[in-house]
């Protein structure tokens, strides 16, 4: 409690005195629509796998070079859920849209700021919604990959099809770096959501805010929290409900 006002109320004045806003978001806002995160007890990285490979060592662009069939295995198993839905957080980010000028800056792979109704989304990591030939760059959907028995490939020209998914050992996009990092300088309020701030590059991208609110909403501590000006420690759909309270309240 701060001045008597508990830390939804803060979030909720922080918001309303705001009009650029970046969300910068990771697996946590996703985890409520039934996708698991990497680094938590249940994520990921901490399930185990019949290959005696490591999650990290098959989402590598040189496991993928050299074992397409078990990367295929893995993810569609693992990195793509068809079924899941944007939720409550992804949701308030896209109405927002109509109040304020709002960007989402996103680590995840799975579209649902985009399904949601988010305009402005750069996706760092890429997404698992676009894929392409190798051989003769043809586009592929999400719904293409997920029907093919083994390695999916082109209908044209019989290429593999590549996920348009950061791997490990690839870089980011230029463009997409450039405009995120565009878009976090002329914020007056960056709201990150749902990440451990522990992937770099992209990580770094928020040292350079230079607005007026940092807020962190995130179920376990950060690298970053003692620069915010406000942090919650909740799942985002728990505080966005309350937030939605407090509005109708009012």
């Amino acid at each position: 409690m701060i001045n008597g006002m508990d830390e939804i109320d803060i979030l909720k004045s922080m918001l309303e005195h705001s009009n650029r806003i970046v969300f910068f978001t990771g697996a946590g806002i996703s985890v409520p629509s039934g996708i698991p995160d990497f680094r938590s007890a249940d994520g990921l990285y901490n399930q185990k796998d019949k290959s005696n490979y490591s999650p990290e060592e098959i989402i590598s662009h040189s496991f993928y070079v050299a074992h397409k069939r078990e990367f295929y295995t893995f993810y569609k198993d693992k990195m793509v859920y068809p079924n899941a839905k944007p939720n409550i957080a992804h949701k308030f980010i896209a109405d927002l849209q109509n109040e304020k000028e709002v960007t989402v800056v996103t680590q995840n792979i799975d579209g649902l700021h985009q399904e949601a109704g988010s305009k402005k989304v750069i996706e760092l990591h890429g997404s698992v919604k676009r894929n392409y030939c190798e051989r003769c760059g043809a586009f592929y959907d999400d719904k293409y990959v997920m029907a093919s028995k083994t390695i999916p490939t082109c209908s044209k020209c019989g290429g593999d099809i590549k996920p348009d998914v950061v791997l490990y050992e690839e870089g980011l996009n230029e463009e997409d770096i450039s405009n995120a990092i565009t878009a976090i300088m002329k914020a007056d309020t960056l709201v990150i959501i749902g990440t451990s701030l522990v992937v770099y590059p992209a990580a770094g991208f928020i040292r350079y805010f230079k607005g007026n609110a940092l807020i962190v909403i995130n179920k376990d501590k950060t690298s970053y929290d003692n620069m915010c000006d406000l942090v919650i420690n909740d799942d985002v759909t728990k505080v966005i409900n309350k937030l939605n309270e407090k509005k109708t309240a009012k």
